[in-house]
């Protein structure tokens, strides 16, 4: 293990190329904002270790620099790069009114058209339960499951 740890220590700057490489190739596979920030801390290291420094002052200084940078600019940037949202204009389905164009039974599931002239798949809100909702039927959409609209025939 000395063997090892003498081979980190004699090529330092290496060392934390290394890790920032890791740390780069783990934030494209993931891009999840979590390990660029230790990206930018090898970076930063890779300076720092052409000091003095002892090596597990190195580490501690890596891993406090990797946890601020997590902390204080990883919300921003995940605001400004909108991550982790997927936005679509399906959840504006709910509560509109369709109309029945294929007739929804209790064991299949029918076609339903939207204001915009969009035909959806559709199926009655309690698993087809209903009964049947016949062609020519206006209908409440309950929710979206997949690209299924969830239904309810309208009361007159």
């Amino acid at each position: 293990m000395s063997d090892f740890l003498n081979l980190i220590l004699s090529h330092l700057p290496w060392f934390w190329v290394a890790v920032m490489v890791v740390a780069l190739v783990f934030e494209a596979i993931t891009f999840s904002l979590t390990t660029v920030w230790a990206a930018v801390s090898a970076l930063l290291m890779i300076f720092l270790c052409r000091t003095a420094l002892p090596f597990r002052w190195q580490l501690l200084i890596f891993f406090v620099i990797t946890i601020l940078l997590m902390v204080f600019t990883r919300p921003f940037a995940v605001k400004k790069l909108k991550l982790g949202r997927v936005t679509t204009n399906v959840n504006s389905m709910d509560g509109q009114e369709v109309l029945v164009v294929k007739k929804i039974t209790r064991f299949e599931k029918g076609e339903v058209k939207a204001s915009n002239g969009v035909v959806w798949t559709a199926m009655g809100s309690d698993g087809a339960g209903e009964g049947e909702i016949p062609k020519g039927s206006v209908c409440l959409v309950e929710r979206v499951e997949g690209n299924t609209l969830i239904v309810r025939a309208k009361a007159e």
